[in-house]
């Protein structure tokens, strides 16, 4: 088995559970592997939830922490092109040699205890880390954090970016109960802190936060920050007051509010008194430095084509006001290529930015979960969308060759709806030797 190569190893991974779920939640099986595997870590862990904004205050916690000179491990998922994407390690995607020696670890360790494919990479990834002499540990929790493996990690300071609807099948259907299912990457008492980055937390979140005495720190209330009109804003905590940081370079809105959550974290670590180096200059150049792939990621100009992973209606919001932050040249269109899973919100998410957009090019996309072009079509048809700006494709790549030949040069095109809709957009792109770099 260790002589398996990358693909061979997830292509085992992927059916070696024997019909289990993909997300089989719960942390009974992960605790026992961490205790077989002996996992623990003595340096911060900065632990992310949320519904949205997890990606890029991930990146930007990243780069300020490598930017004060420390060494650094990620995981982050889902990935977009290559599984190594989940596990960066000191400024760089693992090696498929490094990933394939921490599963064979996991293997040896498992036994006859199956695991699910989340379970297993993730084990892989955290024993890759705690082999790899790091300064500083970034966990991001793909979905809730109450039963989310990841979350069988004890962070030192943990953050929920926002909350909204998504995920309802196993988070529940309403901001209160999902609320609730992320406070869980809180924890109590000394040694912890815990920052809250949505201006108007459900008051679930609130009270678990309370029950288990988690020193909470939550955006517009204990922290903030001020945009200037220069391109700068400034940054006030209970400890920290900078004013004139750069803005991040990601593009968003709600770039300020991830900014402000990660600074957050940094502060509340600094506050623990953990020997973190992050000096001011360290936040400047880390905040100037970040990038993140398919967050609002322009890739090309003429046409101006937009990668956007958005995917359900919080996202949609975001995507609406970069938009319209950003309109076409004098006498463009906008193309929207969309593919979308059947389980999101498609009619919520047509339904919020279909003022904004001319044409829309719906892709069929693959999987089990995934929604086809024409009832993708439907979806949005019931939003408002008028058939007559609609066609129908196969797969991304033919909506996306289609919209380029359809495009002059004053339209711009977006793709979005879906990690796997971007990933799928990149690789057609490079095909057509338009290089689009993936980072964190």
């Amino acid at each position: 088995m260790a002589e398996k190569s990358l693909s061979e190893w997830l292509a085992y991974i992927e059916d070696m559970h024997g019909g289990m779920q993909v997300i089989d939640l719960g942390l009974e099986r992960m605790q026992e592997m961490i205790r077989r595997l002996g996992i623990r870590f003595s340096i911060p862990v900065f632990t992310v939830a949320g519904t949205n904004g997890k990606g890029s205050t991930c990146a930007m916690l990243e780069s300020v922490l490598r930017s004060a000179g420390l060494r650094v491990g990620m995981h982050t998922s889902p990935h977009m092109l290559r599984f190594n994407e989940r596990a960066w390690l000191l400024g760089r995607e693992a090696t498929d040699d490094e990933l394939t020696a921490a599963f064979g670890e996991v293997e040896a360790a498992r036994g006859d205890l199956k695991l699910s494919y989340f379970e297993f990479t993730g084990l892989a990834i955290l024993r890759l880390f705690q082999k790899s002499h790091l300064d500083a540990l970034v966990l991001e929790i793909g979905l809730g954090a109450r039963l989310d493996a990841i979350n069988a990690i004890d962070p030192t300071v943990s953050i929920v970016t926002t909350v909204g609807i998504d995920h309802t099948a196993f988070l529940g259907p309403d901001r209160e109960s999902i609320g609730r299912e992320k406070s869980f990457v809180y924890r109590g008492g000394p040694g912890h802190a815990a920052v809250c980055a949505d201006r108007d937390p459900p008051e679930s979140l609130l009270a678990h936060a309370r029950e288990i005495g988690a020193d909470l720190r939550v955006l517009g209330r204990d922290f903030d920050v001020v945009e200037h009109g220069d391109g700068t804003f400034d940054y006030r905590g209970p400890l920290w007051d900078l004013r004139g940081l750069p803005r991040p370079a990601l593009a968003g809105e709600m770039q300020l509010s991830n900014a402000a959550g990660a600074i957050a974290m940094l502060e509340a670590a600094a506050g623990l008194r953990l020997g973190l180096p992050v000096t001011r200059a360290a936040l400047e150049e880390g905040l100037r430095r970040v990038a993140i792939t398919g967050r609002f990621q322009t890739v090309s100009v003429s046409p101006r084509i937009i990668l956007d992973a958005g995917h359900n209606p919080h996202a949609a919001r975001e995507l609406l006001r970069n938009l319209r932050d950003s309109a076409p040249r004098e006498g463009g269109r906008t193309i929207a290529v969309a593919g979308m899973l059947r389980d999101k919100d498609r009619r919520h998410v047509a339904g919020i930015v279909k003022d904004e957009i001319d044409l829309w090019r719906l892709a069929s996309l693959t999987g089990p979960r995934a929604s086809t072009a024409a009832d993708l079509a439907a979806e949005f048809e019931a939003a408002g969308v008028p058939a007559s700006r609609v066609k129908l494709f196969d797969d991304v790549a033919s909506a996306l060759d289609f919209s380029i030949g359809e495009a002059s040069g004053a339209d711009r095109i977006i793709v979005f709806g879906s990690f796997v809709t971007v990933s799928a957009a990149i690789e057609a792109l490079r095909a057509r030797g338009i290089a689009v770099a993936v980072v964190p």
